[in-house]
């Protein structure tokens, strides 16, 4: 398994991201995650549309709390051919309850729990942490890996505008 250090830190502590490597250019590899109601969901699940694919630690911590918040706001203005998907490692059970709580509406939440599938073959697994990485990816309708934003420190934002900008170039 591919180990990758002097990507990110936690707290300012290195840490280590384990799976494969990616670079835009690349087809953007398939995984299986789980929706809020259990059922498998894969890269094919969203064929044909632009796809902005953010990977959090928890939705249950406050800059995921507000990075999701702000892609639901940004998702509003997208064309119906683009899909924010937010997956993390918690439950569908809590990403459901959070969801409603905080009146998330347009951002799919996906979890990576069964498999790690999107983890590993997005290459934004934390070994130390056994958590995803804060990471941006914009996938194109042909799947094609149009950005990425690997946040060197977990515990910042995004890039919003540029991942924004990136899908709108990708339509």
């Amino acid at each position: 398994m591919n180990e990758k250090t002097g990507v990110i830190t936690f707290k300012d502590n290195p840490m280590t991201l384990l799976g494969a490597e990616l670079a835009v250019g690349n087809v953007a590899p398939d995984f299986t995650v789980v929706d809020n109601g259990l059922a498998a969901v894969t890269l094919a699940s969203y064929a044909g549309k632009v796809k902005i694919i953010s990977a959090v630690p928890s939705l249950d911590t406050p800059v995921c709390d507000t990075e999701t918040r702000r892609f639901n706001q940004e998702a509003a203005a997208l064309p119906g051919d683009v899909v924010l998907l937010t997956v993390s490692l918690d439950l569908p059970f809590a990403q459901k309850r959070w969801c409603g709580s905080a009146g998330i509406d347009k951002v799919v939440t996906l979890s990576d729990y069964r498999e790690r599938s999107f983890g590993l073959g997005y290459g934004v697994l934390i070994k130390e942490l056994l958590l995803l990485t804060r990471a941006v990816f914009v996938v194109d309708a042909a799947n094609n890996i149009r950005y990425i934003q690997i946040v060197p420190e977990v515990t910042g934002e995004p890039d919003y505008a540029a991942a924004i900008a990136a899908a709108k170039a990708a339509l």
